[in-house]
């Protein structure tokens, strides 16, 4: 057995195991030596030589027979450890390895001291989110592994994380948690793959206690990554180690995202953190200005503002909280009360841009399925008071939902005139302050509308 047949052998392994298991089990071996029927090869760790000895030792052996048949058994010993007596295999099971250093030594993702359990605001929205987060942050026994928490942008997901990773370090030390977001996973595979160090990534995220990765569904169409973290994910849950991820979207929903890997993704607890209602946005917006009265003591806001903000910044958090901090610090400048004249002045383009983006259609639809009427028939001809007054309520919500004009927002009503939709408008707010269940169905509407 010589060096260039164990190349050739090599080659007929790769079209076998194929380019991944190659890269990272077969081509790390270097043939040694053949002597008394035992084929001896240098491995670079232990965990390595244990690995192909279990799962690949086998196919090495068939092939190694085809070119010469006195082969019987093989032998794999750390090539840093020569003088060692080899370890033949069939082995003994090999050490496990040693337990990786404290969540301080992984080499964690920075994490935000801002984003704890105390600084999140709990509402509807987000209450089964945070109950799960706090479970697993107990760092016990859960009955839910992974914990998979997901929702759109600047909902609260990364804020959960970095609360989680803050809590399990202050209650469970002795845990190791390793916090980091899913393409800094796909950054260390690819350089352990390039510094030829796969068992040294592997060891580290095979061994932690918490794994969590955030916005994982960056690794969607990554193969090799994603491969990698298929592995990674099941040797952890056999360990009954916990996994918590982030996403902006559910698992099913991820694009290009293996079906294997969606199916580990589903097994345990999905949340869905829910777009931020009114009251949420309220309190966010409250706590915040706690934390920036300490900056800023001399200065004080006026009634309204914050409502004004909650109902016209509905889509983000970190927006919204973006909006706060530069109001204070304008009216720190020019040395002003935080008022709503400031307030517009100061939030110009972002107001602008979180618009409400709500169409003229979709105000019908809801309007029409709220009433349990025909949309055909709110917006037809007909003048019945039980399609003429949801027909209002519409035009009414369409003219301070929307910036359509007057003469538009007619036209999208069966080319109604303006003038009928003025009307329409002057009756509801009439209507409003008599009636208590339109003013009730009003704000109902505005609020599903918003959502």
């Amino acid at each position: 057995m010589t060096q260039e047949k164990w190349g050739q052998l090599r080659q007929r392994l790769l079209k076998t195991v194929g380019q991944n298991n190659f890269t990272t089990w077969i081509e790390p071996l270097e043939f040694q030596q053949l002597e008394d029927g035992i084929a001896t090869f240098n491995v670079p760790t232990n965990f390595m030589g244990n690995y192909v000895s279990q799962n690949f030792a086998d196919l090495i052996l068939h092939e190694l027979r085809t070119e010469n048949a006195t082969i019987n058994r093989l032998n794999f010993t750390v090539a840093a450890n020569m003088s060692e007596k080899p370890r033949s295999m069939p082995a003994k099971p090999l050490a496990a390895p040693a337990k990786v250093a404290p969540s301080s030594a992984l080499n964690t993702a920075p994490l935000d001291r801002r984003f704890t359990f105390d600084s999140f605001v709990v509402g509807k929205p987000n209450e089964l989110a945070h109950a799960a987060a706090k479970r697993v942050a107990e760092g016990g026994p859960v009955t839910f592994n992974p914990l998979f928490l997901y929702g759109g942008v600047g909902l609260g997901k990364t804020h959960l994380m970095h609360a989680i990773a803050w809590e399990l370090q202050q209650t469970r030390p002795d845990l190791s948690v390793l916090y980091l977001s899913a393409e800094q996973f796909m950054y260390r595979f690819v350089q352990a793959l390039r510094d030829r160090k796969m068992m040294d990534f592997k060891e580290i995220f095979r061994n932690v206690d918490v794994l969590m990765v955030d916005d994982v569904q960056f690794i969607a169409g990554k193969d090799s990554t994603q491969e990698e973290f298929f592995h990674t994910f099941n040797a952890l849950v056999d360990q009954n180690r916990q996994i918590i991820i982030s996403a902006d979207r559910a698992p099913g929903e991820i694009k290009d995202l293996e079906d294997r890997v969606k199916s580990r993704l589903q097994c345990g607890l999905v949340v869905d953190l829910h777009p931020t209602d009114y009251e949420l946005r309220l309190g966010i917006l409250q706590s915040k200005v706690e934390q920036q009265s300490q900056n800023y003591p001399d200065l004080s806001i006026a009634p309204g503002v914050l409502e004004f903000l909650a109902h016209r910044i509905s889509t983000n958090v970190r927006v919204l909280e973006g909006a706060l901090t530069r109001l204070f610090a304008f009216a720190s400048l020019v040395g002003r009360e935080i008022d709503m004249d400031l307030t517009q002045d100061c939030l110009a383009d972002v107001l602008r841009a979180s618009e409400r983006k709500i169409t003229i259609e979709e105000i019908q639809r809801r309007v029409s399925e709220h009433y349990n009427i025909r949309l055909s028939d709110m917006i037809g001809p007909k003048r019945l008071r039980s399609y003429a007054r949801p027909r209002q309520v519409a035009m009414y919500l369409s003219k301070h939902l929307t910036s359509r004009s007057l003469p538009e927002i007619g036209r999208r009503f069966g080319g109604r005139d303006h003038t009928t939709v003025m009307h329409g408008v002057r009756r509801i707010e009439e209507l409003k302050v008599q009636d208590g269940q339109i003013a009730e169905d009003l704000e109902m509407l505005r609020r599903a509308l918003e959502a």
